[in-house]
Formats: C-alpha cells, structure tokens, sequence
C-alpha cells in the first residue's frame, strides 16, 4: 500500500493518460478577471503582492483585484489603500471569520467572469494569468491551477522537502489532467468560472472543496505549468508540522463533506484518483506503523524481513537525525527527503486523531502554520 500510495498511483495514472490524453483546448482567451487576496496581517508582504499584481501582463481593464482584510489589526489595510487609485478594491470582514468566509463575501462583489485566487504572499510570473486563463478558452474546464516553485533561498532541510514534495505533486497534477481532472491544486495560483463558484461553509478548505465542487458540476479541474507562482518555504519543522496538521485536517473533513463523489453512480475514474491521492495518502501512516510492527513479528522467518526490518529502521533514524546533521553543517539530500516525509505523516496522523475527535479549524496565522 505504501508503494501503491506514492509510486504505483502515479505510474498507472501515467499509462492511463497514455491511452486517453484529454488535452485542454487553450487559446487566446482574455476574459474578465476578478483577483482575490484574502489576508491577516500581512503588512510584510501585501505590498510587494499588489505590485506584482499590477504589473502582470494583462490588460488592465479586465482585470479587477480585491483584497479582503480578515480583521487585520497591523498596517495591511494601510497599506492597501494607498493603492486604491491603481484599482484595487480593499473589503473589511469584521470580527475576523477566516480565508473560505473572506472569500465568500468578496465573490458576491466581484465582477469578473474569472476568479482568480492568491495568497498576500504569492508572487507570479509576469504572463502566468494569461497562462491561467487560456485554459478557459476550453469550454469543459471549469477552474485550473498553476504551478507551485517554493524559494527556499537558505537550503533548510523543511525547504528542500518542501521543494522536493511540490515538484512530485507538480508530476502528479500533470499526469491527472491528462486523465480528466486534478485531485489537489494550489491555493495561491488558482482560477475558476464565476458561474461554478459556490459558498463554502467558513471551516472548508476553498483549495480542495471548491475544485471537487467544480468536479461535481461535470466540469474539469486542469494544472496549468506555464502559470508559475513563488512562494518563500517556511523553514522551521515545527511551523511545517503546523501547517501540514491544518491543510491535512480540512482536507479531510472536505473529503467527507465531498463524500457523494465516491457513489458509483459518478465518475468512477475520478473516485478512484480522490481514493488514491487523497484518501489513501492521509492514511499511509497507517500502512507504516502496520509495516513496520508485521515485519517485527516477521523477523526470525527470513532474511529478507531481517533486511526490510533494518532499511526501515535506518531510513527512520536518518529522518531523525537529519535536523542534528543540518545544525553541524552536514546536508544531505536523502536525509532531507526522508525527515519531510516522516513530517508529512506524522502529521496526517494528527490531523486524522483530531477528525475523529470532530475537531475543526477556522482560522490559522499566516505564514507559520
């Protein structure tokens, strides 16, 4: 199962794409376009944010740019009204309710045929919403993400990890749209029709519901590589941990909320990549405690349970170890691969602990998990 999860998913959707590559009809399509920056005392990045929004290659009179400040209490509103005059709109939710209800609220003021979601810390490319959009031009797509680059300027085990995770997931979101439909996409760099977009309730992840909810209408969701976005990694484990247990913990109540995607009267196709990239993945924890304590019992049967035994116990003690090495100077690819992938887990562990506890989150601090 393990191997099922992140190498034999991958490979069979691969050779499925091969067989029935459902290519998106981009063209030069330039709709309206209204973008959305939802934001909690982001005074360090907003500004850096709405210059590069503003410089994007598009035209200017069909693009709109909101920014929704979610009860900021710093200079973030300050900030974003010295730009009032280039056209962007600042919209205040007061008490402070969270990103999906920040999101909700802006779309019912919203005029572009396109929405278009960023965080206040992404940076795109100067051409990526034209990059985004095109994929509108195909009448079956219904939302379509970009492509994540973590800057990771320090070389930190967590960064490299990250880097390393998003370039496989990148692989994975390439290789599903040739299939039909993306399973995840990325927050920062996301588009959808503003007829398909429906209110989430306030402790939903908008990332994950509202593509599967896009799905549900018999529409697409498509990665788009050409729309590159950079985000700076966070770099200490523990924000990392943090971050993971939040998006893990609403993914998986949204996979519940979602449930009826499952039924068999759906497509079957795309329940078997939700089962598979989603579902299966949260629960890989599982598949490895059950590894490592059958292959404990299993030791005196064989050499080669001697053998899986201590590669396992090695590649655990080098995730361990790993962050030691790093504070000494000593850097290691593999170690930092497999000290993330012991984060990722571990965190879906907690994530699935405080789900079956019925516990939610709403809201978070930005930037550190």
């Amino acid at each position: 199962m393990i191997f099922y999860v992140y190498l034999g998913y991958p490979v069979l959707v691969f050779l499925i794409g091969m067989i029935r590559n459902k290519k998106v009809e981009r063209g030069d399509y330039e709709p309206h376009v209204t973008l959305l920056i939802a934001a909690h005392n982001e005074d360090e990045s907003i500004e850096s944010t709405l210059k590069n929004k503003l410089s994007l290659d598009y035209p200017k009179d069909k693009l709109e740019i909101i920014v929704i400040s979610d009860g900021s209490t710093d200079r973030t509103d300050d900030i974003v009204k010295q730009y009032t005059k280039q056209g962007v709109r600042l919209l205040r939710q007061e008490p402070r309710a969270g990103k999906t209800a920040a999101l909700n609220m802006a779309v019912r003021q919203a005029n572009g045929e396109i929405l278009v979601f960023s965080d206040a810390n992404s940076i795109y490319a100067q051409d990526a919403l034209r990059m985004l959009t095109q994929n509108f031009n195909d009448s079956t797509v219904g939302y379509a993400t970009g492509k994540m680059i973590y800057t990771n300027q320090d070389g930190t085990a967590i960064g490299d990890g990250c880097t390393t995770y998003m370039k496989y997931e990148n692989f994975l979101r390439y290789q599903e749209t040739r299939v039909g439909s993306v399973v995840g996409v990325d927050g920062g760099i996301d588009a959808c029709r503003r007829s398909l977009y429906q209110p989430m309730n306030p402790d939903q992840l908008p990332d994950f519901v509202l593509p599967l909810k896009v799905v549900e209408q018999s529409y697409r969701v498509v990665y788009e590589p050409a729309a590159i976005l950079k985000e700076p990694s966070l770099k200490a484990p523990k924000d990392e941990y943090r971050m993971r247990v939040r998006v893990s913990l609403r993914a998986l109540w949204a996979l519940w909320d979602m449930r009826c995607l499952f039924t068999l009267t759906r497509s079957k196709l795309f329940a078997w990549q939700l089962l598979s990239h989603k579902v299966l993945r949260y629960l890989c924890f599982i598949f490895l405690i059950a590894a490592y304590l059958t292959n404990l019992v299993l030791w005196p049967e064989s050499g080669l349970y001697k053998v899986l035994f201590i590669l396992q116990n090695m590649a655990y003690l080098g995730a361990i170890v790993s962050p030691i090495l790093e504070k000494r100077g000593i850097s290691s690819r593999l170690l930092y691969m497999l000290s993330y992938f012991i984060l990722l887990n571990l965190a879906a562990a907690h994530a699935s602990i405080k789900f079956l506890l019925g516990q939610k989150q709403v809201m978070w601090t930005p930037r550190k998990g």
